[in-house]
């Protein structure tokens, strides 16, 4: 396939394993959106007359993958927000998410994927209700997601459907659809198991027989409070060894928060290939504590960051999520060298690849999807010149520069984000679809 596009630009952050810096910088994509050449541009390949050539002043990197997200409750932003997780949960959200309908979950989604996308975040993991509204959104918009219906046992939720006609409507869904669609395979469905506290142990496991026999992601909530799995820790051990008799640990897992996890539990995940989604900002707002991402990370399990729902975060910014990740890590441990700035970007792009068990995005390699960021520099945060060594520019990318500096985005090499606003969406008649919305959720 013939070069279709290349990007010049001062500077480029591959993501690659070393997290390596390069200079005087060329990304070549194919006319199928895929990228065929990352590196210098004096190694590039000959460019082809009829290319698109965009000269970029800045830096270059692949979108961010937000984790694990709910980015329809966009429209809950805010309610609730001094509640602990459990009432907040059951004293506020079930009841408003009761009397979502398909087009508030459309203008919930596509203001979080515009959102996302003014913050360099190009794909998001989502776990959330009337999945077709959301592919519709996320389709409109130009992002990519990976879409797991939302399975839970709750009557507040009963009008959804019980979890027995949600596991078969995504079972028949991905029969007759694939794993994955949409334009550079920007949809991937994969099933959302709440969690062992708001589920039975048999539909646990109903969930995933079905998910391995599609190939197909679990993606759940795991051990995010101290209080919510007591019951499932008094009778299995903890909610890691439960979900590895019902064999979902055979499968595609990410386990969302896993922030209460014990030793043993993270030798099973290490064991078992389990990915983890960390939500420092949530975790922090809902006083559920932090994960032990250092720990994790030695134990070679595949970690990614997730901004979680935007009104329990509240926002949908990743680059807050790879600073917390840092700050709380050198915090809990006591030591400044515990996350460096090279492991936090990794975590944000490589890293929530790996958790989502992906290896198509997440990094500026040949065969892999042609998401990428440009990050202005005339700002504040590389006042210092790009000329600085290595290791600081690659510091004020992480500590300094945030969403403020992503001034362009591409997803499968289609630009989506030009000069911060949306190429396919007008933002004010987003913002002010989802302001109707939110009036009705409110009731």
């Amino acid at each position: 396939m013939p070069t279709a596009l290349r990007l010049h630009a001062p500077m480029a952050l591959p993501c690659d394993p070393d997290c390596s810096v390069i200079r005087d910088a060329v990304v070549d994509v194919d006319g199928t959106g895929r990228i065929t050449y990352c590196g210098p541009r004096r190694g590039a390949p000959e460019r082809p007359h009829d290319v698109t050539v965009r000269e970029c002043g800045g830096i270059l990197l692949p979108g961010l993958i937000n984790a694990h997200a709910h980015s329809p409750m966009t429209l809950l932003r805010g309610m609730g927000a001094d509640l602990p997780l459990l009432r907040w949960l059951n004293e506020v959200i079930f009841p408003a998410e009761a009397r979502l309908r398909p087009s508030d979950v459309r203008a919930g989604m596509e203001l979080g994927c515009v959102e996302m996308l003014r913050a360099g975040v190009t794909t998001s993991a989502e776990m959330y209700f009337i999945t077709e509204s959301m592919v519709e959104a996320t389709l409109a918009v130009g992002s990519r997601a990976v879409l797991a219906t939302a399975v839970i046992d709750t009557p507040a939720l009963e009008a959804l459907g019980g979890w027995r006609g949600a596991v078969e409507g995504i079972d028949r869904w991905i029969d007759a659809d694939g794993l994955r669609f949409g334009p550079g395979e920007r949809i991937e469905l994969a099933y959302g198991p709440h969690s062992a506290y708001l589920l039975p142990p048999e539909a646990l496991q109903t969930i995933g027989e079905s998910a391995q026999q599609r190939g197909a992601l679990v993606h759940t909530h795991v051990a995010e409070t101290v209080g919510e799995d007591a019951a499932q820790r008094e009778e299995y051990g903890s909610v890691p060894a439960l979900l590895d008799k019902l064999g979902l640990l055979e499968g595609r897992l990410i386990a969302a928060h896993g922030v209460h996890l014990s030793d043993d539990d993270i030798a099973l995940f290490a064991r078992r290939g389990v990915g983890v989604a960390h939500c420092p900002g949530s975790n922090a707002k809902l006083a559920s504590g932090t994960a032990r991402l250092v720990e994790l990370l030695r134990a070679g399990i595949p970690v990614g960051l997730g901004t979680d729902g935007p009104s329990s975060n509240d926002d949908l910014d990743l680059w807050e999520e790879v600073q917390l990740a840092g700050l709380l890590a050198r915090t809990v441990t006591g030591d400044a060298t515990a996350l460096s700035a090279r492991s936090a970007l990794l975590a944000a792009t490589r890293g929530g690849a790996e958790a989502l068990h992906r290896d198509d995005l997440g990094a500026l390699e040949p065969g892999r999807w042609a998401d990428i960021v440009h990050l202005d520099v005339d700002n504040p945060a590389f006042a210092t010149g790009l000329d600085a060594p290595d290791e600081q520019v690659l510091s004020n990318v992480v500590w300094a520069a945030g969403s403020r500096s992503v001034r362009d985005v591409w997803v499968a090499g289609e630009e989506v984000l030009n000069d911060r606003e949306p190429t396919r969406v007008d933002r004010r008649t987003v913002q002010a679809a989802a302001r109707t919305a939110a009036q009705h959720v409110r009731g």
